[in-house]
């Protein structure tokens, strides 16, 4: 994995402005939230950490799974470390927030995760919107999304990110960047993101949504 130089100054950068991220939007997204599209494709678990609580990270198992179908659909969990793929992504958010994912982690919507129906959990993958260029470095920790033509579902921080929280979804690129560490570390997601320049510029010219609870 590629780190950008000065990565240091930039963590911070990234890690303090998640920081923010994760507060405004219970004051700013009240009146947004008929125009988003929620995730209606997946079982629901019971919820784990109430709202407004922080939410730990890690606590699951690695898992791949057996093949499995929903809805007539076959799905063959594996470790594809040639997986590239482009279709649509959406995202989810306060229905699962504080709920156990497939692999016994909790969804957090602010932090940088995503659901995909076949690759290893957790792992690690590359998520570029194919409109605006913007890519992410998100955790895989969960199962889904089953609806046709959608090959990744991803937290609300993340949609948010990549620009298409408003709209609900994005024809992205996703590919496939090796396990994650069972004990939830965000430091390379935090890492990627603060290196990218479209992030960096946004911070500095004060253009990127305000991210917070």
């Amino acid at each position: 994995m590629r780190m950008p130089l000065r990565w240091g100054r930039a963590m911070c950068l990234g890690a303090s402005l998640l920081g923010v991220f994760a507060g405004a939007c219970a004051r700013t997204d009240r009146g947004r939230e008929a125009r988003i599209t929620p995730r209606t494709d997946a079982p629901v678990s019971p919820r784990v950490i109430p709202p407004g609580q922080p939410v730990p990270k890690g606590g699951g198992t690695y898992k791949v799974g057996n093949p499995y179908r929903i809805d007539g659909a076959l799905f063959t969990p594996a470790e594809d470390p040639a997986y590239d793929r482009t279709g649509i992504a959406s995202f989810y958010s306060e229905d699962f927030h504080g709920r156990k994912t497939a692999n016994g982690e909790i969804f957090d919507m602010w932090a940088l995760t995503a659901a995909h129906p076949t690759l290893p959990l957790p792992s690690y993958a590359y998520v570029t919107n194919t409109t605006n260029g913007r890519t992410l470095l998100v955790r895989i920790n969960d199962r889904g999304p089953y609806a046709r033509g959608r090959v990744i579902d991803l937290s609300r921080a993340s949609a948010r990110l990549l620009g298409f929280e408003m709209r609900g979804t994005a024809v992205v690129r996703v590919r496939y960047a090796g396990r994650a560490p069972l004990n939830g570390d965000d430091h390379y997601e935090q890492r990627f993101l603060a290196g990218q320049h479209w992030y960096r510029v946004a911070a500095l010219n004060a253009s990127l949504p305000r991210l917070g609870r």
